[in-house]
């Protein structure tokens, strides 16, 4: 049984340059200013990437769920970036309420993470009640938002499964599946195997890979014909002896390296999104270079 989607020549590329972790103090090279984000987007849009998973943060590098800074970044990332597929966040990580966590939906990018259960991290939990991944959902539906479907072990995988059965989610279906973390799916084919057996056919899925698991994970993926997250949000390191600091130019660059050696192509933003993935209450692209409006 074929479950997912395998492209044989195409692959996405999911481009995470910030999250919520990383800092300058941990790495100069992770954007925080709205500008260094937009500005890292673009250069990793030239070389060559499918969609934009971007989170927001305060001046002084904590995360935020503040529109009025999502919307800068997501105003320069249209301009420069007309086709390209944007992602926002609706972590939990941080602020819990329904208002915070769903204030950028208003701004209407084309997907937005929906983590589909709680979970701990290493030093932290991120919190995911079933009564608010079903409001984010609704929203994001109503809102003509694609939900980004991440799951970190099976039990949001059967949940996603349940809110598409209840048509709570509505296709297309991007499926984020996250491996390394120390409480959730190992970065071994067991558990790979084990995960993509759950999606059903004709889904997209892409791997992630945490920490020093990621270039394990970006080349499993696209080995197997299934995208790839790339991106200093879950990995500041080039090498897993930790001596040298990559940037987001360096991990993109490294995937392309990993496609041309598996003789792929990448998945082009506007052949994906013109899918279905752009905002399905949008101006739909046309071609690679005419403005878009939202």
């Amino acid at each position: 049984m074929r479950n997912g989607i395998k492209l044989k020549n195409k692959i996405i590329v999911n481009f995470c340059p910030t999250g919520m972790v990383p800092t300058k103090a941990s790495t100069p090279h992770v954007p925080i200013s709205p500008e260094e984000i937009v500005e890292q987007t673009h250069e990793a849009y030239e070389m060559g990437i499918t969609i934009a998973h971007l989170h927001a943060r305060e001046e002084n590098g904590t995360p935020t769920y503040l529109s009025s800074i999502y919307g800068k970044i997501f105003e320069g990332v249209r301009k420069h970036c007309p086709d390209l597929i944007i992602c926002g966040s609706s972590s939990g990580r941080n602020f819990p309420e329904f208002e915070k966590r769903s204030e950028l939906l208003e701004l209407k990018p084309d997907l937005c993470s929906l983590t589909l259960s709680s979970l701990n991290f290493l030093s932290q939990a991120s919190i995911n009640a079933p009564d608010m991944i079903i409001a984010l959902a609704e929203k994001m539906k109503n809102l003509g938002i694609t939900p980004e479907l991440e799951c970190f072990d099976l039990g949001m995988i059967n949940f996603g499964k349940y809110l598409i059965k209840k048509e709570i989610v509505s296709g297309p279906f991007y499926w984020n599946l996250l491996f390394g973390n120390i409480a959730g799916f190992q970065a071994n084919f067991s558990q790979i195997g084990t995960a993509v057996q759950e999606i059903p056919e004709n889904h997209f899925i892409s791997f992630a890979g945490l920490g020093e698991f990621q270039l394990k994970m970006n080349a499993i993926a696209i080995a197997m014909g299934y995208g790839v997250r790339i991106g200093l949000e879950d990995n500041i390191w080039w090498d897993n002896k930790k001596t040298v600091k990559a940037t987001n130019l360096d991990l993109v660059k490294r995937v392309h390296d990993l496609m041309e050696i598996h003789q792929v192509e990448l998945f082009e933003p506007l052949e994906l999104g013109n899918m279905g993935f752009y905002n399905k209450y949008s101006q739909r692209r046309a071609t690679k270079n005419e403005p878009v409006s939202q």
